[in-house]
Formats: structure tokens, C-alpha cells, sequence
């Protein structure tokens, strides 16, 4: 592990680790060499208490002797720590006055200073803890909001990305070296043509790389969410659908046509794995400047999506027309909505597998013929709902589930690996061994800027930053 020591690091930091507001326990943490001298002062004592021990006491201000609370203290003796620094943690009661008292007296202990956002996790790293993916991990983890992310968060957590990166890296290292033995020392005993004879191995990393970059994206999705964009013309019902889908009124619902002007987002948890619903505006041809905005918004939208609902008022089918039959894929489900006004037997499907008996035929954007199911619904009654969201489910599983390795979860893994296999290739390409072996140093550092490996400074502040502050 390369570390990148900061000046700053001789400063004791502290933070509320825990959520903020009111609650029964917080938790705040110290990580420095103040840290065991602080939790002394704070509770009176000369010896400090054993590591790993809880202690129960009241603790006080250090100068004015005001009782703050009562409190467990644990100790954490570096580098058998979470940073690696020593490290003190006090649970404290939740409410807002204790632990503004709390925070305010260590203020003005000295050699102490509030914590920046992500500089536990900075620190750990620095300390040879853990790599940046598996901080990036602690990060995913706590910003979890489904049971798929947790899980993909808790294997990059555990190391699982880091550790293909790293036996990646370490290959190449090694071949590399063999490369450079052969530069270095041609009158010594090695094989002749050390590039051929290593071609196969280098061949196989990259064969390695290229099929963990053709994923899909699905790591990067899962984190992101599944975006699933409704489509149709004006008082279709899409509005309706969304309210109907949110279980509250997320859009505003108007006979007017073209009352949604911009795109309207609910986030849905199916099947254990996120989904952004939007709503957009109905696509038709319109002279209102704000309307056509919207439009153009609604296919921009539409066109970046992992999946699109294009509904049709019951009345129209199964005539679609303009745009939203240009955006019509294999991503695509069709929906008619009003099935329950007129009795023309067309009916609200029962469950996903018994649709109203309806195809839509048709070709898309490049002239593939597509033919695609249809579901018959009403948002405003409910009818067939559980049926799409059985299908809704199935198609978001089908396209986030991972059962493999653990995906890459960034776009900055995913450019560094795409640098690095690009530097394989040309490397792959020449019998020269010095130019070989610069592509494979080449390749080596973009992998390991991903876990941290080689100096990335200028990484440290944009990954460590979008954590919150007291982790």
C-alpha cells in the first residue's frame, strides 16, 4: 500500500458519528494521539482505561468542571483501530443539548479540531486500513436504501473488489518484471523472446478485464438505480400511473392536455433493488415554448432509460404515432391505460403472464422487427396494476441481479480500466520489449489508481468529500 501522509494528520479529530437529531444513544468519535489524554480529562482519572474496555462514568468539562452527561467510553488503541490512530468513542444520550455540550467542550481541547467530511475513512486509508474501493464501500453502504445495494456494498466493502483488482495488478507486475530482467540483463540465462512466451498470460488479463467491463453497467445501475421513464401522448394517463405507482399524489393530474411541463421523479424499491420512476411530459407537436422544452426533455430522458412504459389511452390503440413509436426497443413494455370505460374486451390483465392477449407489432429505430406484449390497466381504479408490477419486478431483476464477482460500482473504475486494457492491447501488439514493458507499467498504474496503489492525491478529496462527516 503507497501511502500519502498529510500534515494535517497530527491534529486530533472529532465528529458526531451518528445520525443527527434527536435520538437515544449518539455516538462520537475522536481518532488521534489527543484522544486517550481528552477521554482521561474527561473523566477525571489519571489511568486511562484498558482498550476495548466499556467504561461507564459521567463525564465533565475539563476546565470548568460542568457535568456534560453520562456516558459508555470505549478505547481503541492504534493501529488496532478503525483509522489505525488511537481512537475513543462516546456514547452519549441523543438529544441536541448534550451533544452540542459534548462537541463544544472538545472544541476547545487543544491539539483538537472538527473532522472534515470522509477523514476517518481518509485516514484508515492512509494507515494501510483498507483500499479506496473498499472505502468507496463504506460510503455505498451507508447510503443504501434497498436490500441489493447493501449486499453489493457490503462485498465491496469486504474487500472482494479490491482483491480482483489487486491480483490483476500483481500479474502484471510480475510480467512486467520478467520483461525488464530481459532488458536489464540480456547476457544472463533467460528465455529467448520473453514478450511471446508471456503473450498468453497478458492475453488472458486482458480477456479478464474486458469481460468484467461488459457488465452492463449493472454494479454502476444498482448504486445509481433502475430508470424506468413513462411515456405517451397528452392525457394518456401517465400522471395517473406515476400517483397510481407512488401510493400519493407526486404529479398533478388534469384533464388540460400538456399539464406536465418538466420530468417528475418517485423512487421505488422492487424486489430489493431501487428504481427512479419519471413521469414526462406528453410528446406531441406544440407551439408553447415551455411545452416544447418539456418534450424535448421527456425524450432525452426516454432515450437514456433502462426501461420505458409508453401508454396508451385505450381509446387510441393500437394506433402509436410520432415520437413515442420512434423510441419504442426491446426496453420497452406497452401499456393500455382506461381499459375499464368501455366494454370492448379489452380488460385489465389479471397477472403478467395472462395480458390481455395483445402484441404489438412493429420495427425500431434501426429496423428490427419487435414484437412486444401488451398489459391493459387502469391507474385511476388500480385494475392490472399488480400484474405490471409483477413484470416491473421481473424486468428490474433481470437487469440489476449479479450473481457473479462483484461488479465495478464507479465511473472512474470503469475509465481507468478501460485505459489499462487499452495499454494491454497496443502492449500485446509488439515484439519490442521496451515498448511492452511501457504499456504494462502503464496499465499497472491505471489499476492501481483504482485501490489506491500509486499516488492519487488528487483523487483523495473527490472520493473522500462525498462522505458525511463523523465516518
Amino acid at each position: 500500500m503507497v501511502l500519502h501522509a498529510r500534515t494535517d494528520t497530527i491534529d486530533t479529530i472529532f465528529a458526531l458519528s451518528s445520525g443527527a437529531g434527536r435520538a437515544g444513544v449518539a455516538v462520537i468519535r475522536l481518532s488521534g494521539s489527543q484522544s486517550l489524554p481528552v477521554l482521561c480529562a474527561l473523566l477525571g482519572r489519571d489511568t486511562p482505561p484498558r482498550a476495548r474496555v466499556a467504561v461507564y462514568a459521567p463525564i465533565a468539562d475539563p476546565q470548568s468542571g460542568e457535568r456534560l452527561d453520562d456516558a459508555i467510553a470505549l478505547y481503541f488503541a492504534g493501529p488496532a483501530s478503525f483509522t489505525g490512530e488511537d481512537v475513543v468513542e462516546l456514547h452519549v444520550h441523543g438529544g441536541r443539548a448534550v451533544i452540542e455540550g459534548v462537541l463544544d467542550c472538545l472544541a476547545r481541547q487543544p491539539g483538537l479540531r472538527l473532522a472534515e467530511p470522509g477523514e476517518y475513512s481518509r485516514r484508515a486509508f492512509q494507515n494501510g486500513k483498507m483500499d479506496l474501493t473498499e472505502a468507496e464501500g463504506i460510503a455505498d453502504l451507508i447510503d443504501a436504501e434497498t436490500a441489493a445495494q447493501r449486499r453489493q456494498a457490503v462485498r465491496q466493502m469486504a474487500g472482494e473488489l479490491g482483491q480482483l483488482y489487486e491480483d490483476w495488478r500483481l500479474r502484471l507486475m510480475r510480467a512486467l518484471a520478467h520483461i525488464e530482467a530481459d532488458i536489464d540483463f540480456p547476457d544472463e540465462d533467460l528465455p529467448d523472446g520473453i514478450v511471446a512466451v508471456l503473450r498468453s498470460d497478458l492475453q488472458r488479463i486482458a480477456n479478464e478485464i474486458a469481460g468484467h467491463l461488459a457488465d452492463n453497467r449493472r454494479g454502476e445501475r444498482l448504486r445509481e438505480g433502475f430508470q424506468i421513464v413513462i411515456l405517451g401522448a397528452p392525457n394518456a394517463g401517465k400522471s395517473s400511473l406515476l400517483n397510481r405507482l407512488a401510493r400519493r399524489d407526486a404529479a398533478i393530474v388534469s384533464d388540460i392536455a400538456g399539464t406536465t411541463r418538466d420530468a417528475i421523479e418517485i423512487h421505488l424499491d422492487l424486489g430489493g433493488f431501487p428504481v427512479t420512476m419519471v413521469d414526462t411530459a406528453g410528446l406531441r407537436e406544440t407551439g408553447d415554448a415551455i411545452e416544447t422544452e418539456g418534450v424535448r426533455r421527456a425524450t432525452e430522458r426516454a432515450e437514456n432509460a433502462d426501461l420505458r412504459l409508453v401508454v396508451i389511452d385505450r381509446a387510441d390503440w393500437p394506433r402509436i404515432d410520432g415520437e413515442a413509436a420512434r423510441l419504442i426497443d426491446r426496453n420497452t413494455v406497452i401499456l393500455i391505460n382506461k381499459a375499464d370505460q368501455v366494454d370492448d374486451g379489452i380488460t385489465a390483465s389479471p397477472s403478467h403472464d395472462q395480458s390481455a392477449g395483445l402484441v404489438w407489432s412493429g420495427v425500431d429505430a434501426a429496423g428490427a422487427v419487435l414484437e412486444l406484449p401488451v398489459l391493459a390497466i387502469s391507474a385511476m381504479t388500480g385494475a392490472g396494476m399488480e400484474s405490471l408490477l409483477q413484470l416491473l419486478e421481473s424486468r428490474v431483476k433481470e437487469g440489476l441481479d449479479f450473481a457473479g464477482p462483484v461488479p465495478l460500482t464507479r465511473m472512474r473504475h470503469r475509465r481507468a480500466l478501460e485505459q489499462a486494457l487499452s495499454h494491454l492491447h497496443r502492449g500485446l501488439g509488439t515484439d519490442i520489449a521496451e515498448l511492452a514493458a511501457e504499456d504494462i507499467r502503464l496499465a499497472v498504474r491505471e489499476i492501481g489508481k483504482i485501490t489506491g496503489r500509486v499516488d492519487v492525491e488528487d483523487l483523495l478529496d473527490i472520493i473522500f468529500g462525498d462522505f458525511c462527516i463523523g465516518k
